[in-house]
């Protein structure tokens, strides 16, 4: 009996998979160049700071600016819908676990205020940094023009998944070339996770690729959808789609890495799997700059009728600054992320992000546990 049709399975991995070969130069940390850019604006460094309610408000977004970096703020979030945003954040905060989730879909159901988002983003600009701000592309067209008349530097358009052709009732559904040339900023577009969608959505004009289904700490996506491709087969294919743009048009589109990474190690992954930037969600959340006390949920937590995140309590236990830049007496890569892209870099002979991308990935499942018994058998004892 011969099977009629079948489906062949290809391997994809994730970060616990793979590991990252030493190059056979070295150079010293401090010669690394990890400056990042979207459009005309420049960072200093190559993390963003995700757009979820538990992490960026206007004054996150200051202090994230300050130390040189970028964070997006959501506009279909608790910031835009309420006066007292952060009355509403400590609603959620104090909810019950199980009770969280109906508590974050009560308080999204609130409209969103179109004099809320100029407020917001005066309140970024007047405290001196880039503003980066979000929403689905269901209201893009509607919010983007409001938020870049308010000042709006960069915005994302995201979504669970995001694709250049979409099929919905809208006889003119929301259309990216269009979009780009009318307001005028760099747009950021996702998320993605293939080859194909990612080259024809950098085909419209936007500036930036977001790269990563379900892989984050609060995201339920995989498990509600089952949807989803390990980071860093998803990284590698999406800068495969971005070098072949480039090749076809002389246009570079960024690729940022967004979600999975708990720690230095991962981050540096993902950038040498082609990454040009990676956005962090969870790991922000662990700031006392942070807004929600310690605690972290999806975007897609308060959606009406299938949530698709949780809330987590990551604690609080680091600073901004700390967290980017160290020092710390850390060992488990959880602080002085920048450092540890340096450092990365200079092992494997890297100066720029660029070079970095050329640095060996293998397939390595036992790269963190082999010889580490010792570690192993402390993590279980700490953690009983």
């Amino acid at each position: 009996m011969s099977l009629a049709t079948y489906k062949e399975l290809r391997s994809a991995y994730g970060f616990d998979e793979v590991a990252i070969v030493p190059g056979d130069i070295s150079v010293n940390p401090e010669l690394t160049d990890v400056h990042f850019s979207i459009g005309h604006l420049s960072f200093d460094f190559p993390i963003l700071a995700a757009a979820l309610d538990a992490v960026v408000n206007p004054s996150f977004a200051v202090e994230m600016g300050k130390l040189g970096g970028l964070a997006v703020m959501n506009l279909e979030g608790i910031q835009c819908r309420y006066n007292d945003a952060d009355a509403a954040i400590a609603e959620i905060v104090a909810s019950a676990q199980p009770e969280s989730a109906g508590v974050i879909q009560r308080l999204t159901e609130a409209p969103i205020k179109e004099e809320l988002i100029g407020r917001r983003v005066r309140a970024i600009k007047e405290g001196g940094a880039v503003c980066a701000v979000s929403c689905t592309p269901a209201n893009a067209k509607r919010l983007a023009p409001i938020a870049v008349d308010a000042g709006a530097d960069i915005f994302v358009v995201q979504s669970t998944v995001t694709t250049a052709r979409h099929i919905s009732r809208s006889m003119r559904g929301l259309i990216f070339e269009e979009l780009c040339e009318n307001i005028g900023v760099p747009i950021l577009v996702g998320n993605t996770v293939t080859y194909s969608a990612t080259k024809e959505i950098m085909e419209t004009g936007v500036a930036g690729i977001l790269v990563g289904v379900g892989p984050g700490a609060i995201c339920t996506s995989r498990e509600v959808l089952g949807v989803g491709v390990p980071q860093v087969t998803a990284t590698i294919d999406c800068a495969a789609a971005r070098d072949q743009h480039y090749r076809d048009t002389g246009r570079y589109v960024p690729v940022i890495t967004d979600g999975g990474m708990r720690n230095g190690g991962d981050v540096c992954k993902a950038l040498a799997a082609g990454a040009d930037a990676v956005m962090l969600g969870t790991a922000f959340a662990r700031t006392q700059e942070a807004p929600a006390s310690g605690l972290a949920w999806g975007m897609s937590t308060g959606h009406a009728q299938l949530p698709r995140g949780v809330r987590i309590e990551p604690g609080v236990d680091t600073t901004l600054d700390r967290l980017l830049f160290g020092p710390t007496s850390r060992t488990d890569g959880t602080e002085n992320l920048v450092g540890a892209i340096r450092t990365c870099m200079g092992i494997c002979g890297a100066q720029t992000i660029t070079e970095f991308r050329e640095a060996e990935l293998i397939v390595a499942p036992s790269i963190k546990s082999e010889g580490k018994s010792y570690q192993l058998a402390y993590s279980a004892r700490v953690s009983a």
